[in-house]
Parts: C-alpha cells; structure tokens; sequence
C-alpha cells in the first residue's frame, strides 16, 4: 500500500487540475441550451475511463448519457458499482458569485465552482482512486465498475428507463454500491449515511377568474386565488410543527431510544448550527431535537409561490391565477402514493366556490434505512479512518436520493453512502465549494476502500 499512497500524494497537483478541467464545463441539466455542454461532460468523463484502458460505453438514453465503465474481474471478490453525476445545478443567482462558477478558484483551501462538491468534486474521488491503484500497482483487488449520469439534478429519467432493462440489471450486477455525493457530520468529522428521508414534490395551481382584475372593483365579491393559497398551504401544517393531513404519521416508525441516544451523543452545536445558515432561533415539530426533526422526521416545506404583480412599484389586481411548489420530507415505511392521494382529499375539501384546484405530483421517492450490521459498513469504516484519519459517524440525513431506492429494488443490493462534503459546501447555492484537503482525503479513503472490500465473502 506504501507504493499507492506515494502515488496519490505525488499525484495531487494533477489531480487538482483534472477537477478543474471537469468544473470549467457548464454541464447545467436543466437547460436544454447546455445540452452540448452535458454531453461535453459525459465524454470528458469516459474519457477519463478510456485513458486507463478501462472498458468504457456511453450508453444513450431517453434523456442524457450514462457513462460505464469498469475495471477487469476478480474471481472470488465482491464487485463494487461507483454511481454518481457529472450534471449540475444553474448558478443563478450569478450576482452572488464571488468568482464566476465555471471558472474554479481557489481560496482558503477550498475549490469554488458550480458542481465542486454536488457531485463532480466526490464522484472524482473514486475516478482518481482507481486510476492510483492501476498506475502504481497495476490492477485492483476487486472489480469496480462506475455509472455516471448526466440528469440527477432533473430527475434522472433516463437512468430509470434503462434500468427497466434485463440487460442493463445484468450489466451493473454487484455487491454492494458506492456514492459520494453527500456530507461529512462536521468538519474533520467524516461519516457514513445509513438513513434517508423520502420525498413527495407537488405543484398546486389555483384558478379564479378568466384575467385578473382591479381589487377594488371585484375584491369582497370574487374569491382571490393568491389569499386561497395562502390559506390553504398554512393549514397543511400546525403551530407545533405538525403537518395536518389525515393518516399523514399512520406509517412513522417512531425513533428507537438507542438513536435517540445515538444522536444527541454527537457533537452538535444548536448556536454554531443557527450561526451557518444566519438565523436567531430553530423551530420545528414539538418533543424532538433539531438533528431528530432534520434526520428522522417527516417535514413539510413551500419552495415557492407565484401570483399576482411581480414588478416595480404598486398594481392594485386581484390575481386570475396563484401557483406554489413544495414538498414533504418523508421518513421509511411513509408512503409517497398514500401522501398524494391524503393531500389531494383535503385539498379538494378546502377548496371554495370560485376555485379550480390542480395538483401535479412533480416527483416522489420513499426514504430508507440502510442496516449498520454490514461487513460492508465495517470495510467502509475502516477506509474512511485510514483516509481521513479519524473513525467515522454514522448518520441519517435530511435529503433524498432516489436512485439509492432503485438500486435495492433493482439490484437487490445495499449502498454505501461516504460524503466527503460539509454542509456549509454551498451546494445548489451561489459560492459553492469542496476542501481540496476533503478531496484528497477522500481519494485515499476510496483507494483504501477496495483493498477492505476485498476482504469480504461476496453475495452468492
């Protein structure tokens, strides 16, 4: 292993700079004008591949291309299946950006740009581990095989059509599967991520009159839309944090005391939390703690809202039309179908006369638990603390990752979920970022990870 480490350390500077390389290319999914920047990424990416002699594909989909590649076989060792995504978010706002984001800059240790954490920066941890262990050893231990989508940001339609393939199941056969695409507990404090919430996104539209009108003339007479939203979003949830939708908590599965115990032993600091994302106070549903409300809680939450004049200065109308997007966080064993069709009913019951209600379900996904009894985990575990220098936490989080989901019902496999970033990463946001120091650590910890998988009896 001596031969390998001295390569990743002799290595570093190229490998900052192919981060740099794979962060300059605007592969923003959501807008069909960087179409050929997404492709542009996804051959960057086989590229990468291809110079190792990997056998690579770019697979075509209904959507963008999947990247696949992987590393020969090895007879008796588990195989490894590396998924991840070489598509971002949009920059906007752009004013906000310190640097452009498609121009990476260092500063204070950290990378800058668009996709440095979310997900270029972590999938590359694994590209540049297995490239260490072929240019200094020769050949891994086990078979690592990767899939690199180029539409996580937009739902990844295409990877779930090609999944529906008998083929494509029998391409990715593995043992176990490996994303990076979320977070460390603390700076310093690396972890693995045994818990998701689920997700059920809807956009609920409201229809009043035919245009809108002048407020004084029809309002008292005609009902407003925009008040009708109002009303109708603040009522799916309670003073204390409970959302009001009926059989909504029928399927929680009630936190254990050992979790409960588990979670508040971590080093969690309320003030230092409200300190990162600028607020006086937390809030939330009553008798759980704000890591309990976060990780393992069903939550409710408006992600926007349209109506009525927008522009400068003042237009007294009342609005033909009102429109909000939002989404619950759900917890395992929460059904998202259930969710829609309990929201739709009382949707329905609230809407008066006047009102046209439409309520598009936008995309849903269940939440998990991954079990920590796992020879898995434990060969996780150990990689992470020979590459970041310290054992990690386990963990739940807040956020969804609905290919984890596909993957088990698909595959029929567990994943492994090591997040090199931090949550004040700024992903999705204007100024996003990666440590250089976490990307490193993270190659070593990923190049560490296949010679303990290697130790592992694979799955009949």
């Amino acid at each position: 292993m001596q031969k390998l480490e001295e390569f990743i350390a002799a290595n570093r500077s190229a490998f900052e700079q192919d981060l740099c390389d794979l962060l300059r290319i605007p592969s923003i999914s959501t807008d069909r004008q960087y179409r050929g920047e997404v492709r542009k990424a996804a051959e960057w990416v086989a590229d990468q591949f291809r110079s190792l002699d990997l056998e690579t594909e770019i697979i075509e989909t209904i959507g963008q291309p999947l990247v696949y590649a992987e590393t020969p076989p090895v007879t008796g060792k588990p195989i490894a299946l590396v998924y991840g995504h070489y598509d971002v978010q949009p920059p906007d706002p752009l004013d906000e950006w310190v640097s452009p984001p498609f121009e990476p800059t260092e500063r204070n240790g950290n990378i800058y740009a668009r996709g440095a954490t979310d997900d270029k920066g972590q999938m590359l941890t694994h590209v540049k581990s297995v490239q260490s262990w072929i240019q200094s050893l020769g050949k891994l231990p086990i078979q690592v095989k990767f899939l690199i989508e180029g539409e996580e940001e937009v739902g990844s339609e295409g990877l779930y059509d090609y999944l529906e393939s008998a083929a494509a199941v029998k391409k990715l056969n593995c043992d176990i599967v490996v994303i990076s695409d979320t977070s460390q507990f603390a700076r310093g404090r690396p972890a693995i991520t045994y818990g998701l919430k689920g997700i059920a996104y809807f956009e609920l539209l409201l229809t009043g009159p035919k245009q809108d009108l002048h407020s004084g003339v029809f309002g008292g007479a005609i009902t407003n839309p925009a008040n009708t939203l109002c009303k109708m979003l603040a009522s799916l949830i309670d003073e204390k944090g409970r959302v009001q939708i009926p059989g909504f908590y029928d399927d929680v599965v009630p936190l254990s005391d050992r979790e409960r115990a588990q979670f508040s032993d971590l080093p969690f600091s309320e003030r230092s939390f409200m300190e990162q994302v600028g607020v006086d106070g937390v809030t939330g549903e009553a008798g759980y703690s704000t890591l309990e409300r976060r990780w393992a809680r069903p939550t409710f939450d408006i992600n926007g809202m349209t109506s009525g004049y927008q522009g400068e200065g003042a237009k007294t109308v009342l609005p033909a039309r009102a429109s909000a997007k939002f989404s619950f966080r759900l917890v395992p064993k929460q059904d998202p179908t259930k969710v829609a069709e309990a929201l739709r009913e009382k949707l329905n019951e609230l809407c008066p006369p006047g009102i046209v209600v439409e309520l598009q379900e936008m995309h849903h996904a269940p939440g998990l638990v991954i079990p920590l009894d796992s020879p898995y985990m434990d060969a996780a575990a150990r990689a992470i603390e020979k590459g970041f220098g310290h054992s990690p936490v386990f963990i739940r989080e807040g956020g969804s990752i609905p290919i984890v989901n596909t993957f088990a019902d698909k595959l029929h496999v567990d994943t492994l979920l090591l997040g090199w970033g931090l949550d004040d990463d700024n992903t999705h946001s204007p100024n996003e970022k990666f440590s250089l120091a976490d990307y490193h650590r993270g190659i070593k910890a990923s190049a560490r990870l296949w010679q303990e998988l290697s130790r592992i009896e694979p799955s009949a």
